[in-house]
């Protein structure tokens, strides 16, 4: 088999790794707690990030503050949420992209390792872009009866509390960290690895 084939196929494969590994991290980090407080993201739902019950307890100081609550599986179960439509959305995109990713690499040439790549690409803005408007949500539409209203000290209306897409963000006594988890990092080489096999193809085919 072709050198250009197996890069392509090894990329195309690391995107299982999503179905297992979370996608982004967002950690709190505040004097009140011991030991940090994390959210790991994956495609499918949210997990634990730095000790056992953080999604539970990141969701109560969440709503204390009037966000609405996490898509965990108890709260869409308990009905004070509906279940988020990406959860269900992203593994089939992810599976499609892998099947397509081993067609293209078993039967299809350079320029096929390309589309797939230009794909791969356009679905990662489309992804960050749904983060953002996610974070956006839950950081603006706050419900006016929480028990804790802060006003913004700057306009006097109340204080949004949006996490940072990417980066360090300091929101009130918390600091709050957000960065791709170690799923996004596969995302990245399989992407990588489809680049090289393009190149790679395509000096194949001159040979």
């Amino acid at each position: 088999m072709k050198k250009s084939k197996i890069l392509m196929i090894i990329g195309a494969l690391l995107l299982g790794a999503l179905y297992v590994l979370p996608l982004w991290k967002i950690t709190l980090v505040a004097p009140q707690y011991p030991e940090p407080l994390g959210l790991n993201i994956h495609i499918t739902h949210l997990s634990d990030g730095v000790q056992y019950n953080d999604v539970k307890n990141i969701d109560l100081l969440n709503h204390y503050i009037g966000m609405a609550h996490l898509p965990t599986e108890e709260n869409v179960a308990k009905k004070e949420i509906e279940p988020f439509i990406e959860f269900t959305i992203f593994p089939i995109v992810i599976g499609v992209m892998i099947a397509f990713g081993l067609f293209v690499g078993f039967k299809g040439n350079h320029k096929w390792y390309l589309y797939w790549l230009l794909i791969m690409v356009f679905l990662g803005m489309a992804g960050l872009y749904d983060f953002y408007a996610w974070l956006d949500s839950y950081g603006h539409n706050l419900d006016p009866n929480a028990i804790l209203k802060i006003a913004d000290p700057v306009t006097g209306k109340p204080m949004g509390y949006q996490p940072p897409f990417l980066g360090y963000k300091k929101l009130l006594n918390f600091e709050v960290y957000s960065f791709p988890a170690l799923g996004a990092y596969f995302i990245v080489v399989g992407m990588v690895l489809s680049l090289m096999a393009f190149i790679t193809g395509k000096k194949e085919a001159k040979s």
